[in-house]
């Protein structure tokens, strides 16, 4: 019950705060702080000082020291610091012996601190105990050995004290550890000082074993350069690149060879030094050894090394590329052109020849586009610079080959052979290979190309032959068949270009049937054949009843030189206005109309003329749906729409429309007559009230006294008379009115009566 109790306790409720506005008064913590350093609540006053008078007061202060100085020892062993003091303490008061003895004591506790090694050798050598700062370097360097500081301590000791040869026994077990680079340069710098360059060049020879690296082998060049050893440093130099051979082999490491080579004018050797190192150093590692390459040979250099250089980065650029990606023809055309200004053949060909072992994988056309030029530029190259056609030959050849032509062909490559073949003078060969690029892929290139030859040729049969074979091979092509004609008509034989034009009409498809038309009837045109020009119209009009035909029919009658020429175009251009009454392109009919009143403008009668304008439609704007893609409403639009005077005669809505404007017209030339007679009425009124004001101010004047006379009272009565005079105004412009009325009335019906006897 009691632990029931005990566990029942109430915990005692916090004080809740009530008013949880801010304070009036904000204290900060800064000011907090700032009120406490006024105070020094913090500050505990100093000890009271002591002074010791006799040597009893002494003792019983360095007996109450050293006691706390134990006791510290004593809680805690490991803190290090406690013995420093306790030992610095100790030097202090000149007793080394006591002080020794506790940093040995320390040591025991903890033998691999190097600040108790440190404060220990320092006490020995402030106190000019050199055998013992000598013996605990030793110890130190002994315990442990990989701490440099022990050892740089201990060179510089002995270095002080003059003993050069103890130093460079301390400095040969130091290199025995092979420690980093700096200790080789201390050692180095040390014989440096005392004049020994033959034992720091074999401290190098022992530094350039443990460190094999690049700047090392650098710095011992440097080095026997600096003491005008220069074979030497050359040695060194090649000795490096033998080293570390093509397989680590180093940019900086070459740069700095040249420059030395460079220093002793040798500009050969400096050359030679930048070729090797760029033809082994790939291109991404090689930029500073471009940059110091070109200054070089701008420094010192003729104009071709100048260009050398440049070529050959570029060349390492453009390798990097192609091996990237093989297929990047641009590339290997860069590279090519890089290589046809400035190499000779055979590294030509080689380039060619690994450019064109690239065939693309896919075969489609659009791919091999880019590929096939490097062929072509490879022929040309072969013709044109190498000046050998038998191995131009075989380059079309093995291009011609390698080509699926039942996929796809290049009628170029077919062109180009023969016309390298005719350049040099074998037509035979010629004629075969174009002969066989027709019989294995046709195309229409292949067929210009090669009548184009022999027309140049001067060989019409042929051209002839391969004409009908176009033909065949694509008869709805209608620049062939014009061309053909055109052919016969220079040749003089007008009967087979007549008939050439007319099987090619007769084709059922045609890609240009318009222009072989024209050309059909310019041919008849220039022959002055005016009846067949005719007949060709009215077939061509049979099939099409387009605007330009009948235009270009007009004008050709007009054209004629004949009597009649004017009434032929005219009655033209009536039918074609009869025969496109129907027709629901409006604009070509108005282009029609417009040609047809041009010409009556020219050659017609006042009548014609008016006969034309009459059948000019008008414009009119309207309004219109539009319909969305996916068939919703997108609002309206306008346009204009032209209606004929010929279709209007037989649309009883446009005759609706027009009666409407009518009348519309004759209700706004009544509201205008009604306008002008209210004016005149308002005019007529406006002087009759001017009279009847003139009349009672006559009155007035002959009735009223002197102003000197009146008093208050007339001056009073005066607004009154006023009145009345405005309302004699108001009363007889009413009578005006009435009476204007009624003259109106009267006219009116003088008017109706003469009609009537009329």
């Amino acid at each position: 019950m009691a632990s029931t109790a005990a566990g029942k306790q109430r915990i005692p409720k916090v004080a809740k705060v009530k008013n949880k506005a801010p304070a009036e008064v904000q204290i900060t913590a800064e000011q907090l702080l700032r009120e406490a350093k006024e105070r020094e609540l913090e500050l505990l006053p100093p000890p009271p000082k002591q002074k010791i008078t006799d040597a009893e007061e002494l003792n019983d202060y360095k007996l109450k020291k050293r006691k706390g100085f134990e006791d510290n020892i004593r809680k805690n062993r490991t803190v290090i610091s406690n013995w420093i003091k306790y030992a610095q303490w100790e030097e202090s008061l000149k007793e080394v012996q006591r002080a020794r003895s506790i940093y040995e004591r320390a040591l025991d506790v903890d033998h691999r601190n190097i600040t108790l090694w440190l404060k220990y050798a320092e006490m020995e050598m402030k106190n000019r105990q050199v055998n013992h700062a000598r013996n605990i370097w030793d110890r130190a360097i002994t315990i442990l050995p990989r701490v440099n500081q022990f050892w740089y301590k201990y060179t510089y000791m002995e270095e002080m004290l003059g003993n050069i040869a103890g130093c460079r026994q301390v400095f040969e077990r130091w290199m025995e550890w092979e420690p980093e680079e700096q200790a080789w340069h201390s050692y180095i710098n040390f014989e440096l000082r005392y004049k020994e360059v033959d034992k720091s060049r074999s401290i190098y020879e022992n530094f350039v074993m443990v460190h094999p690296e690049v700047k090392n082998w650098i710095k011992y060049a440097h080095f026997e350069e600096k003491h005008g050893y220069i074979a030497l440093a050359r040695k060194v130099f090649e000795r490096a690149v033998e080293f570390f051979g093509e397989e680590h082999i180093s940019e900086s490491l070459y740069v700095a060879f040249a420059r030395f080579e460079e220093k002793q004018k040798e500009f050969e050797r400096v050359r030679v030094i930048y070729k090797y190192a760029l033809d082994r150093i790939p291109k991404q590692q090689a930029q500073e050894l471009f940059k110091n390459y070109t200054v070089f040979e701008k420094r010192f250099g003729d104009r071709r090394g100048i260009e050398d250089v440049i070529v050959s980065k570029r060349r390492f650029q453009y390798e990097e590329e192609v091996k990237a990606n093989p297929h990047n023809y641009d590339a290997w055309f860069d590279y090519l052109r890089l290589v046809e200004s400035d190499t000779d053949a055979d590294t030509v060909r080689e380039v060619y020849e690994r450019a064109i072992a690239n065939t693309h994988p896919i075969q489609e056309k659009r791919h091999w586009r880019r590929y096939i030029y490097l062929w072509i530029n490879y022929a040309l190259y072969e013709e044109l610079e190498v000046k050998d056609p038998e191995r131009t030959r075989q380059v079309y050849q093995a291009c011609l080959e390698l080509i699926p032509h039942k996929k796809f062909t290049f009628a170029k490559i077919w062109l180009l052979y023969g016309q390298f073949e005719i350049r040099q003078k074998n037509l035979q060969n010629a004629r075969r290979g174009l002969g066989t690029a027709i019989g294995k892929c046709p195309k229409n290139k292949l067929f210009k190309g090669y009548i184009e030859l022999e027309l140049q040729l001067r060989e019409f049969d042929r051209c002839r032959k391969l004409y009908e074979k176009y033909l065949e091979f694509s008869p709805e092509n209608c620049t062939t068949w014009i061309k053909f004609a055109e052919l016969e008509t220079i040749l003089g034989d007008t009967e087979r270009a007549r008939a050439i034009f007319e099987l090619a009409i007769g084709q059922p498809r045609l890609d240009m049937p318009e222009v072989l038309w024209k050309s059909y009837i310019d041919f008849e045109i220039e022959q002055e054949e005016y009846d067949n020009t005719r007949g060709l119209y009215k077939r061509l009009l049979q099939r099409t009843q387009h605007v330009k035909v009948w235009i270009s029919y007009g004008q050709f009658e007009l054209s004629i030189d004949s009597d009649d020429r004017i009434q032929r175009c005219r009655q033209i251009y009536e039918e074609a206005n009869k025969s496109m009454q129907n027709c629901e392109e409006k604009e070509e009919r108005l282009m029609l109309l417009e040609s047809w009143r041009d010409f009556e403008d020219e050659f017609g009668s006042l009548a014609n003329k008016e006969r034309v304008w009459k059948l000019l439609p008008e414009k009119v704007k309207k309004r219109r749906k539009i319909t969305a893609e996916d068939g919703s409403d997108a609002g309206w639009e306008e346009y204009y729409d032209y209606i004929f005077p010929e279709d209007a005669a037989n649309q009883p809505n446009l005759k609706l429309l027009a009666m409407a404007k009518m009348w519309k017209k004759q209700q706004q030339q009544e509201d205008e007559e009604e306008q002008e007679e209210e004016e005149e009425e308002e005019e007529e009124e406006e002087e009759e009230e001017e009279g009847a004001q003139q009349v009672p101010q006559g009155k007035e004047a002959q009735e009223s006294p002197e102003p000197e006379e009146q008093g208050p009272a007339a001056q009073r009565e005066q607004p009154e008379n006023e009145y009345d005079d405005r309302d004699d105004e108001s009363s007889s412009s009413s009578d005006s009115e009435s009476d204007g009325g009624d003259r109106e009335d009267d006219k009116t019906e003088q008017t109706k009566a003469d009609t009537e006897n009329h």
